[in-house]
């Protein structure tokens, strides 16, 4: 009995103890706690989605005592502000969907743990939890218990390293070698060879056959198994039921014809199938890995920073930071990476990090962490480690922020997908019953041909292959692309809306004059300072015209969107900003852009801009005007209608004294007419514009502005070829479309030879990972083309 009872936890034999509890059996007391543990938090809809989906807990008493030690917390600790803590753990049992979703729920568990993210491929769990009454070593113990113990190795883990799985390398290695002596063993009644010898060891040469592909089918191929059965379970038709299906007749008829002495089966022709389905697999992963979109695309990441070195202000790229730099972080900048701070107001919002809004204050001293936002004016910190890229992206892209918009030809492919094996076994079925009445001998040879060759694998890897070849070369040409849905949409775009300040005029070449009473020591110093805390385009450009004076820790500094600022030192308060926010009423003839001053309440003066707008600017826009509705939102006045109606074509609409909610709803009116609009704005001012709008581009000039709210950043230099980039997206989805005929041509083609009889299921196997190396190497050699255009 004992043998044959399974434990419904884990699925292990109750070899020796059987408990029962709730008419359900288990093998140890581990497993019944972990049951008890899901029953009681209303989890136990874990066991639907997987029978005995578990994994026994392990004696753990005192094993990660070492998670007690301060210096070995901070080693492993990716956020640490004493309040929230998180942490990202590899999970080796991590195996299916069952997994997934009980370690997205441990906040059900643990109501101090707030969230937890799995990345399935890396076998990885993000845990973020409550550092006041929660600590790493429970989170560690909690996972033990509950049977996914992590695998913590300080060396490993500070280099960034798991344990490679070498599943497939195993598997490929077990079909090859059956596959080999099934071979070997077929040759006699390939070569129809006769005689005493071979006619008494001929039931011993197949059941050989049949005994090297039991491993083939339940071991390397069981892949293909899990993953149509989870498919079905869930309602859908994947692209590995033909595949699994066409693997199980074979094994089926051949056990069959072995047992009842039909004749030799078909076994050659499985594990032949199996090796060369593996080996496609296999090449494909190389390959995948090879071309290495994502690291490529991730490692272009372009946020600058600026560093202090002999009190000369110098912007880097954040991936030339090192370990004992002095960086200047200012109002709205991302901290790109840990740190001591020196000085400053730190109010740094953590909500990249942890989704919670609420700024957290430092002092001087503090360590401070990658990713959160400073929002109180300037402060100075040293760097204490390198920076990651991948961390900074995968902010970027973090869920807090996702704004789940359309990814339209993904959805396609999945849908193509769906559609594809739902017809391919229809053909299936229908030609294997008209050879079962025409030539029965052919019938199991066409069934699983035709459900191998037209597997749709070469169509489900045309969009990610081009996308993320795309994405790289975007980011090489200095366009750092978010996601591949992203191109998608840039692709679909028929508006497009420009803000003006810091977009279409460049910082650079841009100059001002002061009209005015004369700013006193004091209050040119708190000027200076307080410009030095901004990132707005005006505030940079007034900032680097100003002559040189003392840095100062100010008192109070307030950034006030799309209006202006505020700041305190000692006894003395300054306003810049828009006359109304400074107090002063504005002549109604004054038609350039301006910023006003005022100190302690009392009007100073102004500051006249004249802009200088970016090279190519009326040649990009000529060339666009040609495809798409063009408009300018500013929240200048009006002031430079004059020269842009000058510079630009005569449809251009040109919309001035626009702030933040005005372009915002200006987006929205439009998108309800069912316009799909691309905004181009500075990041700052125009975040809620480029969160609505269908693609959100912020334009990069050596500043720190990270939102969330943007799409792609566009380095300033690469302005003038926006057109490029564009018409590159829409190349883009032409070849995936290009991809999906020559998919359809492919298996056509194959279609007739498998249906007709004249293609063995062996060549088949060859024939589709072919198809699907052939696709990736199209969408490669064109993307490749495209990016050579755009140089």
């Amino acid at each position: 009995m004992n043998n044959q009872t399974t434990c419904f936890h884990c699925g292990d034999a109750c070899i020796s103890t059987v408990i029962q509890l709730e008419e359900k059996s288990f093998c140890c007391y581990g497993c019944k706690t972990v049951y008890e543990l899901f029953s009681e938090n209303d989890l136990s809809c874990y066991y639907d989605l997987q029978a005995s989906p578990g994994a026994i807990p392990t004696e753990i008493k005192g094993k990660y005592d070492f998670l007690s030690e301060q210096n070995i917390i901070d080693k492993l600790l990716e956020f640490n502000d004493d309040t929230t803590q998180i942490v990202t753990l590899y999970i080796p049992h991590i195996h299916c969907s069952s997994c997934i979703w009980i370690l997205e729920n441990l906040h059900k568990l643990k109501s101090e743990i707030s969230s937890s993210q799995v990345n399935f491929g890396k076998k990885t769990v993000r845990i973020t939890y409550n550092a006041t009454t929660f600590s790493l070593k429970e989170t560690v113990l909690l996972l033990s218990q509950i049977g996914y113990e992590p695998y913590i190795s300080l060396e490993d883990y500070s280099a960034g390293k798991n344990k490679v799985n070498r599943a497939l390398i195993y598997k490929l290695g077990i079909a090859g070698f059956a596959f080999g002596n099934v071979m070997f063993l077929s040759f006699p009644e390939y070569f129809q060879v006769s005689g005493f010898w071979i006619e008494q060891y001929k039931p011993v040469f197949r059941w050989l056959m049949f005994a090297f592909s039991i491993p083939v089918v339940f071991y390397a191929a069981q892949d293909y198994f899990i993953s149509a059965f989870k498919g079905l379970r869930a309602k859908l038709l994947n692209i590995d039921v033909p595949i699994a299906l066409g693997i199980l007749v074979l094994f089926v008829r051949s056990s069959i014809e072995i047992m009842f002495d039909l004749g030799s089966g078909f076994f050659d022709s499985l594990t032949g199938l199996v090796f060369f389905l593996l080996l496609g697999k296999f090449f494909q992963q190389k390959t995948y890995t090879f071309l290495s979109f994502e690291r490529d695309y991730k490692s272009y990441f372009p946020i600058a920073v600026t560093k202090i070195s002999n009190g000369t202000e110098t912007p880097i790229q954040v991936y030339d930071i090192e370990k004992g730099d002095r960086l200047l972080i200012r109002n709205q900048e991302l901290i790109p990476v840990d740190g001591i701070l020196i000085n400053g107001n730190a109010q740094i919002d953590y909500s990249f990090v942890t989704g919670e809004s609420e700024t957290v204050q430092k002092q001087s001293g503090d360590k401070i962490f990658a990713g959160g936002k400073q929002t109180s004016g300037v402060i100075e910190m040293e760097a204490i480690k390198s920076v990651e890229q991948s961390y900074l992206t995968q902010l970027w892209s973090n869920a807090v922020f996702d704004k789940n918009k359309e990814e339209s030809f993904t959805t396609l492919t999945n849908t193509i997908s769906k559609h594809f094996t739902i017809t391919v076994l229809s053909i299936a079925f229908i030609a294997t019953i008209f050879w079962l009445f025409y030539d029965p001998s052919k019938a199991m040879n066409v069934f699983t041909a035709v459900l191998i060759i037209a597997c749709p694998c070469a169509i489900a890897l045309a969009a990610p292959f081009t996308f993320g070849n795309l994405l790289r070369i975007f980011g090489k040409l200095k366009f750092y692309v978010k996601n591949a849905g992203v191109i998608e949409q840039l692709a679909a775009i028929n508006t497009i809306i420009f803000d003006k300040t810091g977009t279409i005029t460049s910082n650079q070449k841009s100059t001002a004059s002061y009209d005015g009473e004369q700013l006193t020591k004091v209050e040119s110093t708190l000027l200076k300072n307080t410009l030095r805390g901004s990132n707005h385009p005006l505030s940079r450009t007034l900032y680097n015209i100003l002559e040189e004076h003392n840095i100062v820790t100010l008192d109070h500094f307030e950034e006030h969107l799309g209006k202006g600022m505020t700041a305190s030192y000692h006894n003395t308060n300054i306003k810049i900003g828009a006359a109304t926010f400074v107090g002063h009423t504005e002549e109604s003839t004054i038609l350039n852009t301006t910023v006003h001053i005022s100190t302690n309440e009392t009007y100073k003066g102004k500051y006249t801009f004249y802009n200088s707008y970016r090279k190519g600017l009326s040649k990009l826009f000529n060339k666009l005007k040609k495809t798409y509705d063009l408009a300018i939102l500013s929240g200048d006045n009006e002031g430079e209608r004059e020269n842009l109606k000058k510079l630009l074509p005569s449809k251009t609409k040109l919309i001035f004294n626009q702030k933040p909610d005005d372009k915002l709803e200006y987006i929205k009116y439009h998108q309800h007419e069912g316009a799909k609009v691309l905004m181009i704005g500075d990041g700052l001012n125009d975040a809620g514009a480029l969160a609505q709008s269908d693609v959100g581009i912020a334009l990069s000039e050596n500043v720190n502005v990270f939102s969330p709210a943007c799409d792609a950043i566009l380095d300033a230099s690469k302005f003038n070829q926006l057109d490029r980039y564009v018409k590159a997206s829409q190349s883009a989805i032409n070849i995936i479309k290009w991809s999906f005929v020559l998919s359809f041509i492919y298996n056509t083609i194959g279609l007739y030879f498998a249906i007709t009889g004249q293609l063995a299921p062996v060549i088949a196997a060859i024939l589709m990972p072919l198809s699907s190396v052939s696709i990736v190497v199209f969408t490669t050699i064109c993307t490749s083309f495209i990016g050579r255009k755009l140089t």
